[in-house]
């Protein structure tokens, strides 16, 4: 029978512990795709700067959503290598040093970097949803958004207290205390997500049948289609979000996984949501308002006219058709030279030839 040089902890701790690193690895891979999805909307957002300032607001945004994710992913390497690497002999083991040590700054920084990924990333779905509800009026989408407004305020303020509450010393992200703040706190922002979900997708059906009948189908799918509705509602991170609460509130080790999932998912989301922006294939504002083409060129062709030809000489009458209304007034006048002049010019070549003979 081989030796065991596993570590002198319980099955459960070691379960927490493999969890732990197994979210911190998903975690690392999130960031690498948000970092392509990040250059993409940045360049297209770069191209299309010029003349629309809401180019520049999302590039800001995405830019402090980058440094705020990159934050957090810092924090979270950082805290694995003082857990397992630095701090291995801690006693109670690498776990009872990270429960113990949640006050430190790199703890503190990691969960309020993760608290607020979140509510930026909620805040622009509030922003789409609006967007999405005012085409039938900036009264109708105002209505619409207050009860999700005050619900995000109100998880602003739960998240605000389960940072402080799990950067407590003896407390932790896993702690009884922080753990209701927690749930309450991903309970309502989870809440407002549904709701945002519903009313985006409930409004973009509605809309689908006027969409269908005044655009082409190939052009109403950008806007109607299944994969727009789940684009622009961000329903990626609901589902994952749902998941992870569950397993924080039932207090599964498996929750570390869910976490760090349901934060990436969030973040690429909202990364789709400016690139169909940055395209222009997003819902706007005037997307159901008839747009008219007033740009339109006239060419008028120029013709000629080849008169009689006699004995000595042609004349040839060039004229352009292009006449204005300010000329009408002189269409009779314009008409005579033009309609019978030809005939005048060969009748007095005819008798210019009879005189000559």
């Amino acid at each position: 029978m081989a030796p065991y040089y596993g570590p002198d902890e319980d099955a459960a701790t070691i379960f927490l512990e493999r969890s732990f690193l197994a979210g911190d690895f998903i975690s690392g891979i999130g960031y690498g795709f948000q970092l392509l999805l990040y250059g993409v909307c940045a360049m297209y957002l770069w191209n299309s700067r010029k003349g629309k300032r809401q180019s520049i607001y999302l590039l800001i945004y995405i830019t402090t959503l980058l440094c705020v994710e990159t934050i957090f992913e810092v924090a979270q390497s950082h805290t694995v290598q003082l857990i397992y690497v630095d701090n291995r002999n801690y006693p109670g083991g690498p776990w009872a040093y990270f429960l113990a040590t949640q006050n430190l700054p790199i703890n503190v920084l990691f969960i309020a970097s993760l608290f607020s990924l979140t509510f930026l990333a909620d805040l622009l779905v509030l922003w789409r949803c609006w967007v999405i509800w005012s085409a039938i009026g900036k009264y109708g989408a105002y209505l619409a958004i207050a009860f999700p407004s005050l619900m995000l305020l109100a998880s602003f303020v739960m998240g605000v207290l389960w940072t402080l509450q799990s950067s407590q010393p003896g407390l932790s992200l896993f702690s009884a205390l922080p753990v209701a703040y927690g749930t309450s706190y991903y309970a309502i922002s989870l809440g407002v997500n549904i709701i945002l979900t519903a009313l985006i997708t409930v409004r973009l059906l509605f809309y689908r049948r006027t969409i269908m009948a005044s655009l082409p189908e190939d052009h109403a799918r950008e806007y109607v289609s299944l994969a727009t509705i789940v684009v622009e509602s961000a329903s990626l991170y609901s589902v994952f979000a749902l998941i992870f609460l569950i397993t924080y509130a039932v207090n599964n080790p498996i929750n570390s996984v869910f976490l760090t999932v349901a934060s990436s998912a969030q973040q690429i989301a909202n990364y789709m949501i400016i690139i169909r922006l940055a395209q222009g294939r997003a819902w706007g504002q005037d997307t159901l308002q008839p747009k008219t083409n007033t740009n339109l060129e006239f060419t008028q062709p120029r013709h000629k006219t080849q008169t009689a030809t006699s004995n000595t000489e042609t004349t040839t009458l060039e004229f352009d058709a292009s006449a204005t209304s300010a000329r009408k007034a002189d269409g009779d006048a314009e008409k005579g030279r033009h309609g019978w002049f030809g005939t005048q010019v060969s009748s007095a070549h005819s008798v210019a030839a009879r005189d000559v003979q």
